[in-house]
């Protein structure tokens, strides 16, 4: 889907992150641990490790960031994808960038907005996210459909080329993806206004008393303070693996997150705010559309050139046994119709 914007747009950040470091580490669930139980895709500031104290200064301590804007210090991260193939052996899929960023390697794209993506007014006053803000969305143990709508939009869009956006399913998709697979993980956008975290890493935040994701509700009176709609999007290159006869012959599809969960329905994001200074609150309050001339912006070889290197060291490229973690795949077996 291609972005027009309106002429009376106020604020709607969308930028690519290329590839920080691919690693089985989780500083927000499972901090001080390496390997954690899973392999994750990690982009944003340098400062990055497995602890991540929360009085931790990110921007004092990176010296770069592979996101574009170049005062964003912050981490995103989500669950990296695989596919199993029918002698039961796995293959990582690669991320590939969004229309409009070609050049960035792998990562993903990271909206801040005001409203949803769908509500080109973009009106709303917003909060942005404060030092030692993190939060988290999803349920890396949902295994069915009624679990997984407990979360507002963590979908996946069969791509059909590089600007689809519908239609969106909470599963995978059952059959091969022209131009790859997307996943969208939406966090949610009312704050308590006291916590900048809590034990599950969630419960600090909440969805508008009625409405979807898009901010459409009032906040809820616990949690009273709007802040950015924050969105990624990840596209997964399923297009090596499109020869259905590669596929399971009883017509289920046959990929995986790093973590076993096969059906698709435990699709989760983790945020780590990193923003220097009062950088995003200038673009939220800013004619900011996608490019923002309140912030810093820094080229495809800049982000490319931020990476580190990886703290556990495992195959996390070729074809394996099992997944990362010792993992096997855990599928809900479904035919295609």
């Amino acid at each position: 889907m291609a972005l027009v914007a309106p002429s009376n747009v106020l604020a709607l950040l969308r930028f690519p992150c290329g590839q920080l470091v691919i690693d089985r580490i989780d500083p927000l669930v499972n901090p001080g641990v390496a390997p954690s139980p899973h392999l994750h895709q990690l982009v944003g500031g340098n400062s990055l490790n497995i602890t991540m104290a929360p009085e931790k200064d990110m921007p004092a301590e990176s010296t770069c960031t592979s996101c574009q804007f170049s005062e964003d210090f912050s981490n995103y991260w989500t669950a990296t994808l695989y596919f199993k193939a029918k002698n039961g052996t796995y293959k990582r899929v690669p991320q590939i960038q969004n229309s409009g960023f070609e050049g960035v390697k792998g990562g993903m794209t990271v909206y801040y907005m005001q409203d949803g993506l769908y509500n080109f007014q973009q009106t709303s006053k917003v909060t942005a996210f404060k030092p030692g803000f993190r939060m988290f969305v999803g349920d890396v143990n949902a295994r069915t459909k009624e679990v997984a709508e407990r979360y507002r939009q963590l979908t996946f869009t069969c791509l059909q080329n590089i600007n689809t956006r519908d239609p969106q399913t909470l599963d995978f998709p059952d059959v091969p993806c022209p131009a790859g697979m997307m996943t969208a993980v939406r966090f949610p956008t009312c704050w308590d206004g006291v916590n900048l975290d809590s034990p599950n890493h969630m419960d600090h935040m909440s969805y508008p008393e009625h409405g979807s994701f898009e901010s459409g509700g009032p906040c809820p009176a616990s949690h009273p303070v709007r802040m950015p709609q924050l969105f990624y999007e990840v596209i997964w290159d399923t297009r090596p693996f499109n020869n259905k006869a590669d596929w399971p012959d009883d017509g289920s599809q046959p990929f995986v997150w790093s973590f076993g969960d096969g059906t698709g329905y435990a699709n989760h994001g983790d945020y780590l705010f990193g923003w220097q200074g009062d950088a995003l609150q200038r673009a939220m309050d800013s004619p900011c559309y996608q490019n923002c001339p309140t912030l810093k912006s820094q080229n495809a070889a800049a982000m490319n050139a931020c990476t580190i290197k990886r703290k556990v060291n495992e195959d996390i490229d070729g074809w394996v046994k099992v997944l990362p973690g010792g993992h096997v795949a855990n599928y809900i077996r479904k035919r295609w119709e």
